[in-house]
């Protein structure tokens, strides 16, 4: 149920997908609030108070909202009025919010629903008893944000200007809003743990509403169109689990694996019955890959993986952080692949999940970052931890999600290579993560000053392959701390010692063409035949480094100020595409 003429109009939730949702995007009535009066005022009650149009889901700071002013406002106001279909009367209204930066309020026909905090994360509201007897939905959302550095906020400026690589504020609603439409009871979510060494899948069910009145769950897989396995269980608590072997005479191998050359996804079918009626149906897909390490190798299916990633930011000139389209998105992960790289490190911001939805597609693997704080506090420490806990389990599904990345370059914990309370943060974010995802490696902190860490990675912005070998030669000197990078980090914290990790360069490069208008890392350079030197200089020297399993090239576009993308802000390439191919692909 969708409206053609709105942007972002597909399924925002591609791994857990109904049939029955409308989507809000579009033109709602938008005001700002620099003087926080609005809830004084009760502005929630009538919509004369709002005197602008802005676009959903694109923020007032961008171009594609409409509005386009970049200045900071701590209080902005949002408001759409909804008629719901007659057929959804006796339905569970549920309002989503892919992702609202950073404190949201919402008030539904004149009361308030709720609250929730945090800008990176998906949430929801159950809005059915604010429904009035007319069917009209009358909504009207309220998002706080601040420039504190206690806040994750990732590359999200806390001054009133952009600088160095902090680039202008993302306020308020930046992803799909959209309803849902359920029975009472329904299946809340499936969390899905692949197997390949035991050839299995494990489901982890999670079933709202009332089940006095036992329920039947059905789950059916197929791959390819053929149906794999079926089987039915008797609901009788809101959570339970099962595991089932996928070995079938389908296929030669028994079972199909996920990887970078061939993504193969298994679809799956989730049916709720009460006394045999079906009430709920959830349509989602799962990957048969893994993830290891062994003997100083990232393994993927028990197979060495050497790793050629680029950094991605997620920008876009005209809608910042949000995605401007589907289309969008494809072409950034198609350019990555004909550019010859193996997967992305999504950079300070936790991306669309319908960018993750095509990484799983098309074979791109991914490591997720968090959005960083800046200082370190009690309430920087809760914000962070409870915002990265959501993150992890919202994105756990994804196959092409490889490594969680949650702390890059010290920040939000710039003493850490001596402070023992920011050395405890990092490791219990590292055993929190585990615990809830024990599939994938940790890196903690990606960069330098790592303290439990499943790998070692390296910042190193140095310009030519000779000075890298020279520095690199002597494995023991980088991992004993004898080298420094970006003059004074090293690469493990006070108190913490090499344990044969794998080692990764995750930053290098960041080539800029000659300009004035921005910047990027060491000498910019002045033709494509002294980009592409310097380029297989370092990349070449970098994989003749034989204890490196991979790299992670700065960046893909450029971003605002900083001007050392492959592609400039608009996707067109600076250099030869195939040329950059080649060189990776030596």
């Amino acid at each position: 149920m969708t409206n053609i003429n709105i942007p972002r109009k597909e399924y925002p939730r591609p791994q857990f997908e109904r049939a029955e949702w409308k989507n809000l995007n579009g033109e709602w009535n938008f005001k700002f609030d620099k003087e926080n009066k609005g809830e004084r005022e009760k502005w929630y009650k009538d919509a004369n108070h709002f005197d602008k149009k802005i676009n959903v889901p694109f923020t007032y700071e961008t171009k594609a909202s409409g509005i386009g002013e970049e200045g900071f406002c701590p209080n902005v106001w949002y408001q759409k009025s909804v008629t719901i279909p007659s057929k959804y009367e006796n339905k569970e209204i549920v309002l989503h919010f892919q992702a609202a930066d950073y404190i949201t309020k919402l008030w539904v026909n004149g009361h308030f629903v709720g609250e929730r905090k945090g800008g990176q994360i998906a949430f929801s509201f159950n809005i059915t008893d604010f429904l009035e007897e007319t069917n009209e939905l009358y909504i009207v959302v309220k998002n706080e944000d601040s420039q504190s550095c206690f806040q994750p906020r990732g590359k999200q400026r806390w001054l009133d200007h952009s600088y160095g690589c902090w680039y202008v504020q993302t306020t308020g609603i930046w992803q799909t809003v959209w309803l849902e439409f359920l029975n009472e009871a329904h299946i809340q979510s499936v969390k899905m743990t692949p197997d390949i060494d035991t050839e299995s899948i494990e489901f982890s069910y999670e079933v709202s509403g009332n089940i006095d009145t036992p329920l039947i769950l059905r789950t059916s897989i197929s791959y390819d169109g053929q149906q794999i396995k079926s089987f039915d269980q008797t609901v009788n608590r809101p959570n339970l689990t099962m595991s089932t072997n996928l070995a079938s005479e389908f296929h030669h191998w028994r079972v199909v694996h996920w990887s970078p050359q061939s993504p193969h996804l298994y679809d799956v079918e989730f049916a709720l019955y009460k006394n045999g009626d079906l009430i709920d149906q959830v349509t989602s897909y799962f990957g048969m890959r893994k993830i290891s390490i062994e003997n100083g190798n990232v393994l993927l299916n028990n197979v060495p993986l050497y790793q050629k990633l680029i950094l991605d930011q997620g920008y876009w000139k005209e809608s910042h952080l949000t995605p401007p389209s589907e289309e969008a998105i494809i072409e950034d992960i198609d350019k990555t692949l004909e550019m010859g790289f193996n997967g992305v490190r999504k950079h300070m911001k936790v991306e669309d999940q319908r960018f993750l939805y095509w990484a799983d597609k098309k074979g791109l693997l991914v490591w997720s970052e968090m959005a960083a704080t800046y200082e370190f506090s009690d309430e920087a420490i809760q914000n962070f931890t409870e915002e990265w806990i959501e993150v992890v389990k919202q994105q756990y599904n994804h196959p092409s999600i490889i490594t969680w990345t949650p702390f890059n370059e010290s920040w939000g914990v710039k003493n850490i290579f001596t402070d023992k309370k920011q050395q405890q943060f990092t490791e219990g974010i590292y055993h929190l993560t585990k615990a809830i995802d024990s599939m994938r490696p940790v890196i903690v902190n990606d960069g330098w000053e790592h303290t439990v860490s499943d790998i070692i990675t390296l910042h190193d912005y140095i310009e030519y392959g000779d000075e890298f070998k020279s520095r690199y030669q002597d494995k023991e000197k980088v991992v004993q701390n004898n080298i420094a990078f970006n003059k004074h980090k090293h690469a493990m914290a006070k108190g913490y010692t090499y344990q044969g990790q794998p080692i990764i360069v995750s930053e290098y490069g960041g080539i800029a063409f000659n300009s004035e208008k921005g910047w990027g890392y060491g000498n910019q350079v002045k033709s494509e035949e002294e980009f592409l030197s310097r380029y297989e200089s370092i990349t070449q020297a970098i994989k003749d480094t034989p204890y490196i399993s991979g790299f992670c090239y700065t960046q893909i576009t450029d971003v605002q100020q900083e001007i050392n993308g492959l592609l400039d802000e608009e996707r067109n390439p600076k250099v030869d595409v195939s040329k950059i191919r080649e060189i990776n692909r030596k």
